[in-house]
């Protein structure tokens, strides 16, 4: 429900500056009235973001392990490239659209000639060349 630990307690401050309450029957009712419940409700949101960041941890390492393994990490296939088994083999057909784009952008041509050219958005041809030249 919340952010994290911080944003918890800011809205249960604001909740409280409302008149409003927070019940929590796990809690024993009112988080906002009642001290002890507050100090169990403040600890679990801590637990809850630490928990949070650990995931997110664990699933960067996966990746990590996924990419010194050889295999693509999953996420969106990057133009130019298909995942056949797991790995990132080269689009022969995209690679060459790549290649003239790249050389269209060196000669001096702009996102939006590029994009006129092999029939994408100026904005996705932009971001296209970006990442490629990452890779």
């Amino acid at each position: 429900m919340f952010r994290s630990a911080a944003d918890a307690l800011e809205v249960l401050e604001e909740f409280k500056r409302a008149g409003t309450g927070l019940h929590m029957i796990d809690l024993g009712g009112d988080v906002c009235g009642n001290g002890i419940s507050k100090l169990v409700f403040t600890i679990l949101s801590a637990v809850a973001e630490n928990e949070r960041d650990r995931i997110r941890e664990r699933i960067r390492d996966a990746k990590r392990h996924m990419i010194s393994q050889g295999l693509y990490p999953g996420g969106k296939r990057p133009f130019g490239w298909d995942v056949v088994d797991g790995k990132l083999v080269e689009n022969a057909d995209e690679q060459a659209v790549l290649i003239r784009m790249r050389a269209m952008r060196s000669d001096g041509a702009t996102y939006r000639d590029i994009g006129a050219a092999v029939g994408k958005d100026p904005k996705t041809v932009m971001r296209i060349i970006s990442r490629s030249s990452l890779a």
